[in-house]
């Protein structure tokens, strides 16, 4: 069997669609697709002009039968498995209204915004599994300011932010102060090893670490350090657009080594829109473009978001400090990166 074929012959058998549309869909990373959509390209199975992608006619004529299954899939809540209703609604709007000022993404940091339903379908997560209320949270990186979504429902006893962008931390205390929330904000570069006043004290982390397994490796141990012991959970956000199944099997031994489950994957969970000045003023720098030749023309970049849990007392797998540099941050799938 070729899943991938089979991908993109069920979401092309309609007609043409977007390449980035087609890239999102399936499950392959970046540096893969390029190779594989070529080959089929090669063998005659689709076509790709203009940053577009459709099916031979006889390709598409016989497996004409797949256009009455269509996607099966949810649309309701943009396949995510929730809505965003009633007292969620609210914090949306609520939301929206207070971070609408906030800081703009940094190209040094490596920044860029998921949607503002996709940071409140995060709280939803977060409630759903029993992580949000009467919890102790921390947040480390905050650039899609989480973590004034989650202090606003006043369910978390506190939600501590480390965070190496000093705008993003004077917003986030600043709306704190404010509006007298259990949150605050500090500078941490994840270089150093986590202070002793974060370290075994609280019950979540939340994170979207660096795809590289260098970074990854470094990013989750220093997530990992702020956790009481067993019982504990993290979240974070994992695409497969920059990370291929090899290093996802990696990955999740970084997980096992550090006594980590887990126990939910939702995919395609979050998404950075095109649309978002955060996402758009350096799109054209990543290598992705350089490769399709064209812009962007529907949201594709998105990721995963998993939970894990501590079975038994979590021990982080890099301890001591290590120099953040190039290879932390990209590698041979980074095609999405900027930096």
């Amino acid at each position: 069997m070729d899943r991938f074929k089979n991908q993109v012959i069920q979401f092309c058998v309609k007609g043409e669609i977007s390449i980035y549309e087609l890239i999102d869909r399936q499950d392959l990373s970046l540096k893969e697709f390029f190779y594989r959509i070529g080959e089929l390209e090669r063998e005659g199975i689709v076509k790709v002009r203009n940053g577009r992608v459709s099916l031979n006619p006889e390709v598409a004529k016989e497996f004409s039968v797949l256009k009455e299954i269509g996607d099966p899939s949810c649309n309701m809540c943009e396949k995510t498995g929730f809505q965003i209703t009633g007292y969620f609604n609210k914090l949306l709007k609520k939301w929206k209204e207070i971070t609408k000022n906030r800081p703009q993404a940094i190209e040094k940091y490596d920044q860029g915004f998921i949607s503002p339903e996709g940071v409140i379908r995060r709280v939803q997560f977060l409630y759903e599994r029993g992580d949000l209320l009467d919890s102790e949270i921390f947040v480390m990186g905050d650039d899609d300011l989480l973590s004034i979504a989650l202090a606003l429902t006043k369910l978390p006893k506190k939600v501590q932010v480390v965070e190496i962008d000093q705008r993003l931390v004077d917003f986030i205390n600043n709306i704190s102060a404010s509006m007298g929330l259990s949150l605050k904000a500090d500078i941490f570069d994840a270089q150093y090893v986590l202070p002793d006043e974060y370290k075994g004290k609280f019950d979540v982390f939340i994170t979207d670490p660096v795809e590289t397994l260098p970074g990854f490796k470094l990013f989750i141990s220093r997530a990992t350090s702020s956790l009481k012991g067993k019982g504990s959970t993290g979240y974070l956000g994992l695409t497969t657009i920059e990370a291929s199944k090899r290093k996802w099997f990696e990955i999740e031994k970084i997980f096992l080594d550090m006594g980590l489950v887990i126990t939910d994957i939702r995919r395609r969970f979050s998404v950075y829109p095109i649309g978002d000045v955060s996402f758009s003023r350096y799109q054209e720098k990543c290598e992705v473009y350089k490769r399709v030749g064209v812009k962007a023309d529907c949201d594709w970049y998105t990721s995963s978001f998993i939970r894990l849990e501590a079975v038994k007392d979590p021990k982080p797998v890099v301890e001591g400090t290590q120099v953040i540099d190039e290879k932390v941050y990209k590698d041979d799938e980074s095609l999405a990166t900027p930096y």
